[in-house]
């Protein structure tokens, strides 16, 4: 005999019946470029101490993050600053009340996927221009 025999309320469903909507994967999304721009920080932090302590460490780290991982993990980490930055934003909208309905809950989602990724190219490009 199962937990449930004796209440008659409805089981809820298993993760598995759920369709993933725009509005929980950006969720799932700002959570995690939160955990990724803190890692991101500490690479920061430890290149700052490298270049504090001496020219071999400073040297390492710059071969470090010249590398395809480190220009790689740059870009990464670059979008996700972006992302949350937009997202961010977006939520203090929804702050003032506005844009709560659906339709435009998402394409405020939407809007903030194409805006932090362009923001990463112009960024991108403007420093390999420079």
């Amino acid at each position: 005999m199962s937990a449930n025999a004796g209440n008659k309320r409805p089981l809820s469903p298993h993760l598995q019946v759920y369709r993933p909507q725009i509005t929980s994967i950006l969720s799932i999304t700002h959570r995690a470029t939160g955990v990724v721009n803190m890692f991101g920080l500490m690479v920061l932090a430890l290149w700052l101490i490298t270049a504090a302590t001496s020219n071999e460490a400073f040297a390492s780290m710059q071969w470090l993050m010249g590398s395809f991982v480190g220009v790689a993990a740059m870009i990464v980490w670059s979008w996700t600053i972006f992302y949350h930055l937009c997202n961010g934003v977006r939520h203090l909208v929804w702050d003032t009340g506005h844009g709560l309905d659906v339709a435009q809950v998402t394409r405020s989602g939407i809007l903030v996927l194409v805006i932090s990724s362009t923001l990463t190219l112009v960024a991108w490009i403007s420093a390999a221009v420079i």
